[in-house]
């Protein structure tokens, strides 16, 4: 594969996408690919340290659209230190979450609106969008439900929003499925952890066969 190719994965709180994420990375290693696995907002130093800001619990009174900035300046630097150097060198790229996130969260959920906070990601991204994109849709009380028997799991600020936010997520992920329907693909995340891997994997492993 000459050119690289970039996959992101998103979806509500308690999706189980991170699992899966990690699951796809090892089989498409075994398939042969040179496969780089990264986050958002992080992947690199400075967008860790953003990361930290953004998420710690005790920030409660960041402003959301300090927030949405704060993403927007995590994803320029992990894009430009990290997944674009690697898309040209021809590997493909696994993010777990990017611009979608925001357009959800900060932009329908927070309110500020999603034609506004995809103007702030145009301007950290330029032109840079995802090859495709699994969402893994779940419903939100279900997935709240899923995070609070997961003990290992990073709480952050976000876990902590009511379920009218969450709800309002989601909503938004189904306003951009229908916006790019062809980038964005509709896993079921309700189904059993094999048969959520399979149905990602086999959407990949379909979308590689059409580049070779």
């Amino acid at each position: 594969m000459s050119k690289g190719l970039f996959i992101t994965v998103e979806g509500p709180e308690g999706a189980g996408k991170s699992t899966i994420l990690k699951e796809l990375y090892d089989q498409l290693v075994q398939d042969g690919y040179e496969v780089i696995q990264t986050r958002e907002p992080g992947g690199i130093s400075i967008a860790e340290q953003i990361r930290e800001v953004i998420l710690n619990t005790g920030n409660t009174e960041m402003d959301k659209r300090t927030e949405a900035l704060l993403y927007a300046a995590a994803r320029r630097q992990h894009l430009v230190e990290k997944v674009i150097p690697a898309l040209e060198e021809g590997k493909i790229v696994i993010c777990d979450r990017f611009i979608d996130s925001s357009l959800a969260y900060q932009g329908n959920a927070r309110g500020i609106g999603m034609e506004e906070v995809m103007d702030i990601n145009r301007f950290a991204i330029e032109d840079k969008m995802p090859d495709l994109t699994l969402y893994f849709d779940i419903d939100p009380e279900e997935g709240l439900k899923r995070i609070s028997k997961h003990n290992g799991r990073e709480v952050n600020r976000l876990d902590l929003e009511s379920m009218d936010f969450h709800t309002l997520v989601r909503e938004g992920y189904q306003e951009l499925i229908r916006q790019y329907p062809e980038r964005i693909q509709i896993i079921d995340a309700s189904q059993s952890k094999e048969e959520v891997f399979s149905e990602a994997y086999q959407i990949v492993w379909d979308y590689l066969k059409q580049l070779s």
